[in-house]
């Protein structure tokens, strides 16, 4: 990210020159705006989320007084659409709405709010990287999202931090969110700018355990996009679901498992730019990986899988965050950590619309009495085909445990590759500690710095 993390790895920046910049117990994560249960209630009561109850939309234009003739009125309600009255609010893409993965997971989010709010109208860009869009700054497409009528806008990846606190100091009466970054935590940001990411460690540790459980080989390999804190502490908590559940749930012993990263440069290809993914997914298969987890935006891992499980080699994926990702290849499914971002969005965006927007650095649980609550849980797991009956009863317990804080696997002693401590012996490590986590774990095989 730009200001701690390195969201644009060196090889990228080397390639693109100056188009790019530096920048896409109990349980430690607790929501700082969870949805309460008497919310959730209300909301089951009356059809409409609880989020958006207390916000009303604009009345429809009707003829105000009866001596108004009847064309006339029918006129005056003909010249005044929809879209004059809505509350437009909009989104910055990093990738393509239909990518199968965070993209479209984040569209999916913005389009639940559109349908909950009424009078609401939403609006975006994608595709703002330097592949598809060459010399094109996050805070060109904010102008173009303002020029029809924004008054609220998400950025959705880690390198748009610099421009969307550009674009927010510019437009002080147009509020902000920046999804995953940590400008707030940081100071940096600012007043009508927040920060939202999920605890997707703990899908990752979800997914980490699944592979754990159901590989027959020992061998389980990470296809990972660019390095930086986010994607490190993802990879951590991969590796640290798939220990446990190897070492205490499998019985196994530690040293006959093996955990690989390997870093593609990007979250998604950019030929000549970044390694192929297939290639990488190819490779990990090759050298006897049996699962493949997937840490890009893209859908290789599942696709090259199943190539192979077609071509007589049992090789399992589980794919990253978006619910649908099984669905490209239900057999070699084991499951798919995702983002849920429709509630969330719902809540900081009809307080926008409300008048009472506060600015905050938003790190949020899931909803431990449903992860998959499609109304109330930012980040599910949701469990695959290829995934056994029995191991889907074990990945079951060990989400209960996560959820009760009967298991922190944030616990020490960790160490980090180079041996230095990560968290001590006892001691449990808090969310700065793994927020700017800065190396992988002793145990991963892979880089952990560009």
């Amino acid at each position: 990210m730009k200001r701690v993390f390195a969201r644009w790895p060196a090889l990228l920046a080397l390639a693109l020159g100056s188009l790019l910049a530096a920048c896409g117990g109990t349980p430690a994560s607790q929501p700082t705006k969870a949805p309460t249960a008497a919310a959730a209630a209300t909301a089951a009561a009356t059809s409409v989320p609880a989020a958006t109850a207390a916000v009303t939309s604009a009345p429809a234009a009707t003829a105000a007084a009866t001596s108004v003739p009847a064309a006339t009125a029918a006129a005056t309600a003909a010249a005044t659409t929809p879209a004059d009255d809505a509350y437009v609010f909009g989104m910055v893409l990093v990738g393509p709405i239909n990518d199968g993965g965070w993209n479209q997971a984040q569209y999916e989010g913005m389009k639940y709010v559109e349908s909950r709010i009424p009078g609401s109208k939403f609006v975006y860009i994608d595709k703002v990287n330097p592949a598809d869009r060459p010399n094109f700054k996050v805070e060109q497409g904010i102008d173009e999202l303002l020029a029809k009528g924004a008054k609220f806008v998400v950025t959705n990846s880690a390198e748009f931090s610099d421009g969307t606190n550009i674009a927010a100091t510019a437009n002080p009466k147009v509020y902000f969110v920046h999804a995953s970054g940590d400008s707030v935590l940081a100071g940096k940001a600012p007043a009508n700018v927040s920060n939202i990411m999920g605890r997707m460690e703990y899908g990752k540790m979800m997914a980490g355990c699944a592979a754990a459980l159901q590989t027959n080989t020992g061998k389980i390999s990470y296809l990972g996009p660019l390095i930086d804190s986010e994607t490190r502490r993802l990879v951590n908590a991969a590796y640290l679901g798939a220990k446990y559940c190897w070492t205490d749930v499998r019985g196994k012993p530690a040293d006959q498992l093996a955990f690989k990263v390997t870093w593609i440069g990007f979250w998604f290809n950019i030929p000549g730019v970044t390694l192929d993914p297939t290639q990488v997914a190819n490779d990990f298969i090759n050298g006897g990986s049996d699962v493949i987890l997937s840490g890009i935006d893209t859908t290789e891992a599942i696709v090259e899988a199943n190539k192979a499980t077609k071509a007589g080699k049992k090789i399992y994926a589980i794919p990253y965050d978006f619910k649908a990702a099984c669905e490209q290849a239900p057999e070699v499914c084991l499951g798919v950590p995702y983002f849920n971002w429709g509630p969330t969005y719902l809540k900081v965006i009809s307080d926008a619309k409300a008048g009472t927007f506060t600015q905050s650095w938003d790190w949020i649980a899931p909803d431990w009495t449903n992860i998959n609550n499609p109304d109330t849980s930012i980040v599910g797991f949701e469990k695959g085909k290829a995934l056994s009956a029995d191991n889907q009863a074990k990945l079951d317990d060990f989400i209960k445990k996560l959820a009760d804080g009967s298991l922190n696997l944030y616990t020490g002693p960790l160490s980090y590759q180079d041996g230095t401590p990560f968290v001590a012996a006892g001691a449990k490590a808090d969310d700065k500690t793994v927020w700017y986590t800065t190396q992988l774990l002793k145990g991963v095989d892979g880089q952990s710095a560009p």
